[in-house]
């Protein structure tokens, strides 16, 4: 482990989270959206129906699986520049879990509610980054975090699913926003957060694109109930249970 990148893990586990600028350059960003582009267009063309994937993808903005479909994103999440931050925090054995895309526009422009990831889908706990494909800012819905909140759970509410695709959050009253740290961040750059750290977007107001890629990771050795959702998941470094 270099000296930069053990100070990186002391830092994740001091807040939670990780703000790394240009941790891909600005061409491969342009390279994902497009990637993601021409899945969810297959996505909407294969899809019918009421429960269907595309009629998800259009209300909520989220599509969860881009490795499952695109051999771009199955070398992406082995990426070394990301692989190495996460071996830093969670140990020599990484496992790739899942992915997803969640973007804002000018139709998909609120503010993602206060939430923890892991009541989504409890077992181990998980880290996931957020990789900005777009320059990302407070006007068109960068990520906001408290600093320190993956140190114990919160009580979520319970399904309160309203098409958003959060179905668990907190409730607004219970949280002192003056404590809360907004990552604004080039197209390129990502912010690694722990499944406990508590966070949230900001709303779209300027209606402009903001597209994300959302790879999530474990340690490989990790015992987990099954994920349905988990479907490309791969040893990316170290081994893996047998």
């Amino acid at each position: 482990m270099t000296a930069d990148v053990e100070k990186l893990a002391q830092s994740f586990a001091r807040d939670g989270y990780l703000i790394v600028p240009n941790l891909f350059r600005r061409e491969e960003a342009k390279k994902y959206k497009d990637e993601i582009k021409i899945i969810l267009q297959e996505v909407r063309r294969e899809s019918q129906g009421d429960d269907s994937p595309r009629k998800f993808v259009d209300e909520t903005g989220v599509y969860v699986g881009l490795a499952a479909r695109s051999g771009v994103f199955r070398q992406a999440v082995r990426d070394e520049r990301l692989v190495d931050i996460i071996e830093a925090i969670i140990g020599p054995n990484v496992e790739f879990l899942s992915d997803k895309v969640v973007y804002k526009d000018d139709d998909k422009h609120v503010a993602s509610p206060w939430h923890q990831d892991w009541p989504y889908w409890e077992g181990t706990h998980k880290i996931s980054v957020w990789v900005a494909l777009d320059d990302a800012s407070p006007e068109n819905g960068c990520l906001k975090l408290m600093p320190g909140s993956h140190l114990s759970s919160v009580i979520h509410d319970g399904d309160m699913s309203d098409g958003s695709g959060f179905g668990h959050r907190i409730r607004p009253e219970i949280i002192d926003e003056s404590a809360a740290v907004t990552a604004p961040i080039e197209a390129g750059g990502a912010v690694f957060f722990h499944d406990l750290t508590l966070h949230a977007s900001h709303p779209n107001s300027e209606r402009r694109e903001r597209w994300t890629w959302i790879p999530t990771y474990r340690d490989a050795l990790a015992e987990d109930p099954p994920y349905s959702f988990a479907v490309a998941n791969t040893v990316v470094r170290g081994v893996g249970r047998k």
